[in-house]
């Protein structure tokens, strides 16, 4: 098998012009006129709209190409496009190859006749999405998201693009993903499906591969390299157009989730040949792990607990959506940035949401890499669609196979999911006009019956789940708390007090959210300072959920004081954020016997917005972030506060059994301890201790009440782990002082030391350094009166101690409305 890029030498221009603009490949043309100065930054003011013509013209790429020697004598030469997006039609040479119409498909096409040894031209033309979509629903409207273009469940096409309630509406277009030609003489491993057996502690692995135009006695050889470096082989021969092989694997290295154990990969080879000629050969990362969904009956319903190795673990992480709207620019450090944050905020489950697309090879690489683990949806997502089209059926089943195919073999790969909250929109949406009563039967027999088949057929051993949210039971009860996994947003779209989360016990909760803008840093990307106010219009453009920043606004004045100045607001709006998620997983992981997972929503971003990510567009942390590394931590202390009851609980995610104490103090905001104990503490694995409850009425009264902390914190020995802390009222009623916070720094093998303490009690007290972007051992953390608390960064490259020093901030909540 010989191969040949042909992502050279690209031009585009808008059709109907004469002038042709250089172009790069994998791109698109959003991108490409960027890099020209030809529009401006989308994601700057409101120039999402002043570029939507972009996405409403038409656009042609052309190249000329030579066929280098080794790929021009093969017998067969085909053109594979691994991604066009969207709408394309492709010409070699004058001739017309074909038209596609799904950006998740590979398109390929004879083009041996074709061909000539020097000066191929090949020309992709792009309809508009906009365009098509906008007439097919005209034609035939289909409910989608308010926040959208019409009409693009018509286009299997990423949803999100058209626009979403933190999306621009900036659909891409253009070449994507690599093309190149592909060129052998008769035979090729067309398909290669590789399964893993655990029995007894051994491992075997097989593979059943597919060849194309078997004319000879062929061999295939499955080679595994195990992560020593050590090597095993076995061969076949066989006649037919498809074989099978097995090898046990000496000394099996298990693959386990982040904070779990190690994530060892097994290299693995499939190489098909004819006598010493190798013809073709495919190669895949691999990590040896059983994994399995275990819905059991129980005293609450029925159980939604992954688990993996026999292991039953408590799934914590986020949703994944594209992490730029234009995601050919996206780098691979920045990925990596993105991955590697979710697992040093303890995070083992990552799900790719049904609005985004089937990720990339190196999304999948770095989850295995890792022990990040991928609920994966189909790219289906709050609309209906329409799957009584044959022909879009059609195209739906090969995009299923082809994706599925792709990404099988995954260690990271836990469930496939059919789409998002699309039975949850028949079940409770505004969906039940007879108009539409056909194609809702068309939803049960696609989602309940069809894709399942196809996902049972194509990948037997990775559960297949309808919907998210489902109750596992068509139509009924789609987020209900006894069986299957729910969607929780009272709490923002419904205006409830973040204490409405311990109201719920879902058996998964695998969404939920509250907004927060992005850091200031982040904001003077996009917004002069003279926009920065709440509902300036540049603030509002960058809001894409109806009433989002009133509803942001209204919760924060619930519990904070109105903030003095924009910088206050931007603060509390992000520790207001943090509060409340961390409010609600604390409450979940304390019921882990009920509730087997969170994952709110959402990691990311895909441009500057507010929104409800933890980590915004440029992968800065926001607060949740480091709520995050510390309510996902394996071991947690949370306080559960009732006032005046206060009452403290350990939860574990540990391989093991864990002893040590808790100690706990009443305190005023000045450090003096009222009352205060210490008590041993013990938490099994996966396991949660109610160490102590304790009644404080009689500390309290009207005026206590606004003076008095409640201080826990978990030892090992004399290190003292972690520390919360609960008070008796809302934080903006606290009789907060100016805390007089002070800082120290130090710096030492490129790592910078900074100690702070306070002479009263600092609340969510935020560390920053000017000009550089870090990532601190602790943030937006409660610094106790008189208690000295010392976090670390990484010292920005090129700086000195005295450099630090002047650009180092902290500030708490009293700063935000004291002068």
């Amino acid at each position: 098998m010989q191969t040949q890029s042909l992502t050279s030498l690209w031009q585009f221009r808008q059709l109907g012009s004469t002038e042709w603009l250089p172009a790069q490949v994998p791109g698109g043309v959003h991108t490409d006129l960027l890099a020209l100065d030809k529009i401006p930054d989308p994601f700057v003011g409101d120039n999402e709209k002043r570029v939507a013509w972009v996405a409403e013209s038409d656009w042609e790429y052309h190249t000329t190409f030579n066929v280098q020697s080794d790929v021009f004598e093969r017998k067969q030469i085909w053109l594979a496009c691994d991604g066009l997006d969207t709408l394309a039609s492709i010409t070699l040479n004058g001739k017309q190859l074909g038209e596609t119409n799904n950006m998740f498909r590979q398109y390929r096409f004879d083009v041996k006749p074709l061909l000539k040894a020097e000066n191929n031209e090949l020309v992709i033309t792009f309809k508009s999405p906009v365009n098509y979509v906008t007439e097919k629903n005209n034609a035939r409207p289909m409910n989608g998201v308010p926040q959208a273009i019409a009409g693009g469940p018509h286009l299997r096409k990423a949803p999100c693009q058209f626009g979403w309630d933190w999306g621009p509406q900036l659909p891409p277009i253009g070449i994507w993903k690599d093309i190149y030609l592909e060129a052998y003489d008769s035979t090729r491993i067309t398909e290669v499906h590789l399964r893993q057996n655990h029995l007894n502690g051994s491992v075997t692995v097989s593979a059943r591969v597919d060849v194309e135009n078997v004319h000879a006695p062929l061999s295939t050889t499955l080679l595994v390299t195990a992560p020593d470096g050590s090597e095993q082989a076995e061969s076949i021969s066989f006649t037919s157009t498809s074989g099978f092989i097995s090898m046990q694997i000496q000394n099996p290295q298990l693959w386990w989730p982040n904070g779990l154990g190690a994530q060892p990969l097994y290299q693995v080879r499939v190489v098909l040949s004819e006598a010493d000629q190798t013809l073709d050969e495919k190669k895949y990362q691999m990590g040896l792990r059983k994994i399995e969904l275990r819905q059991e009956a129980d005293e609450w319903g029925k159980s939604f607990t992954f688990v993996v190795n026999d292991h039953p673990f408590f799934a914590k992480g986020a949703d994944w959506i594209p992490a730029d709207s234009f995601p050919t620019r996206l780098t691979e450090e920045s990925l990596e940035g993105l991955i590697r944050s979710a697992v040093d905020s303890h995070q083992n489950m990552l799900r790719v949401w049904g609005g985004g697309f089937y990720e990339e090879e190196r999304f999948y690489d770095l989850c295995d890499r890792y022990g990040i683990l991928i609920w994966q949806d189909f790219i289906f997502s709050c609309s209906i669609y329409p799957l009584d089209e044959p022909e879009f059926l059609e195209n739906v089943r090969v995009e299923v196979s082809e994706n599925i195919r792709r990404i099988r073999h995954r260690a990271s790969l836990a469930l496939w999911c059919g789409n998002n909250e699309m039975e949850q929109g028949w079940a409770e949406w505004n969906w039940q006009n007879p108009e539409l009563e056909t194609l809702k039967a068309v939803y049960d027999k696609f989602f309940h019956h069809t894709l399942k088949d196809w996902c049972n057929a194509e990948d037997p051993d990775t559960t297949y789940w309808a919907s998210s949210p489902s109750s596992d039971t068509p139509f009924e009860n789609p987020n209900g708390q006894i069986q299957g996994d729910a969607h929780y947003w009272d709490v923002w779209h419904g205006g409830k007090p973040f204490t409405a989360y311990r109201n719920q016990y879902p058996r998964f909760m695998s969404e939920f959210g509250f907004q927060a803008l992005p850091p200031l840093e982040t904001i003077r990307t996009f917004a002069d300072e003279s926009e920065w106010n709440m509902t300036s219009y540049i603030m509002e453009q960058h809001q894409k959920n109806a009433s989002g920043n009133v509803l942001m606004v209204r919760q924060m004045l619930d519990t904070f004081r109105l903030p003095k100045d924009f910088e206050s607001l931007v603060y509390l709006s992000l520790v207001l954020q943090a509060e409340g998620i961390r409010y609600g997983v604390e409450h979940w992981r304390r019921h882990t016997k009920r509730v087997s997972g969170t994952l709110y929503w959402q990691l990311n971003d895909c441009w500057q917005v507010a929104s409800w990510s933890s980590l915004d567009y440029f992968g800065r942390w926001k607060a949740l972030h480091y709520a995050a590394r510390r309510f996902y931590a394996p071991l947690m202390l949370s306080i559960e506060d009732a006032p005046p009851k206060q009452t403290i609980f350990i939860s574990s995610d540990l391989m093991k059994d864990w002893s040590g104490k808790v100690r706990w103090a009443l305190v005023d905001l000045d450090g003096k301890v009222l009352e205060s104990g210490e008590k041993a503490a013990s938490v099994s694995t996966n396991g949660v201790t109610e160490v102590e409850s304790l009644d404080f009425s009689q500390h309290l009264n009207l005026d206590s009440r606004r003076e008095l902390a409640f201080m826990a914190e978990l030892w090992e020995g004399e290190t003292c782990l972690t520390r919360q802390m609960a008070f008796f009222m809302p934080t903006k009623h606290l009789a907060l002082k100016d805390p007089q916070i002070k800082s120290k720094l130090s710096v030492k093998n490129g790592v910078l030391s900074i100690e702070v303490v306070s002479k009263s009690l600092a609340r969510l007290v935020e560390v920053s350094l000017n000009g550089a972007d870090v990532v601190f051992s602790d943030n937006y953390f409660d610094l106790p009166a008189q208690t000295k608390v010392t976090i670390t960064a990484p010292m920005p490259a090129g700086w000195d101690l005295k450099k630090a020093k002047a650009a180092f901030n902290v500030r708490s909540v009293y700063d935000t409305y004291s002068n």
